[in-house]
């Protein structure tokens, strides 16, 4: 009987050799394996599913309390602001077309608040800088950053005066006499103009010419410190119109920042169902 069993055991054990088999387990294609019961560990962060498209964008606008603009339309391939041969200067405070876009301009530069520039390069909305050698000259380098980042250079005089209150010369030298500083400064010759206040008299306009301007742009809106000023008497944003800000920190803005009060113009202009497009792609 002994000898029985012991022959027996040798053949099993030979037969499951042959198929591949072990005693402790069965093989996949016999038994399924069973259902998971226990709850999946959760990934480590350097194993996290990659960001859905657009992720990045959301995730820089809401550290600034902010949702995404929606992308702009494609710029015209004629820009519908332009000076002819020859002719005077155009004076714009909008930009013809029917698109829901504005334009953001900030002016002067007095304010040079680090968070602003860091804010533009997280948010990539575009907007023009109308600077003033007066209010810049202190720190030229602040807005170095601002312009590699793609935002529009102009002009606004070299030490903000009242321009219908100067004779023609006097004109001719703020305007060109900024045009030169800002381009030994940054590279580059600034095709905008803005008059300070918004007062221009047809002197500005052949000064301004004379110094290579391409247009003169005023505004329809105006960000103060929580809301826009409107010229239009329905107190709206209408497509393409320009928008004015300035570079101002907490002591014109009762405490708030710039950042505050650009987060707060954007949230405007949100508002409104417009997004912001580059000026300079349309003049």
């Amino acid at each position: 009987m002994k000898k029985t069993i012991a022959l027996w055991a040798a053949l099993t054990t030979v037969a499951l050799l042959v198929t591949g088999c072990t005693v402790n387990e069965p093989a996949a294609a016999q038994t399924p394996a069973p259902a998971r019961t226990t709850p999946r560990a959760t990934p480590s962060a350097e194993h996290k599913a990659p960001e859905a498209p657009g992720a990045a964008t959301a995730a820089a606008y809401r550290k600034w309390g902010l949702k995404p603009f929606a992308a702009p339309p494609a710029p015209p391939a004629v820009k519908p602001v332009v000076r002819p041969d020859g002719g005077p200067v155009p004076v714009i405070s909008e930009i013809p077309t029917r698109e829901k876009i504005v334009f953001i301009t900030i002016d002067d530069g007095a304010e040079k608040d680090p968070e602003f520039v860091r804010m533009m390069k997280d948010l990539k909305v575009p907007f023009t800088m109308f600077l003033t050698d007066a209010a810049i000259r202190a720190d030229y380098p602040y807005f170095e950053p601002l312009i590699a980042q793609g935002h529009g250079l102009a002009n606004h005089t070299l030490t903000h005066p009242n321009l219908r209150t100067l004779g023609p010369e006097a004109q001719r030298r703020e305007i060109c006499g900024q045009q030169t500083k800002l381009k030994a400064r940054y590279g580059t010759t600034p095709r905008l103009f803005r008059p300070p206040y918004g007062n221009w008299n047809e002197a500005t306009r052949a000064a301004a010419g004379e110094c290579g301007v391409d247009a003169i742009v005023l505004w329809r809106e105006s960000m103060q410190i929580k809301n826009m000023q409107y010229q239009r008497g329905d107190r709206k944003l209408h497509p393409g119109d320009i928008i004015l800000a300035h570079f101002r920190g907490p002591s014109e803005l009762k405490g708030r920042t710039m950042t505050e009060m650009t987060a707060t113009m954007l949230r405007r202009i949100q508002e409104q169902g417009f997004t912001v497009a580059r000026l300079e792609d349309y003049v």
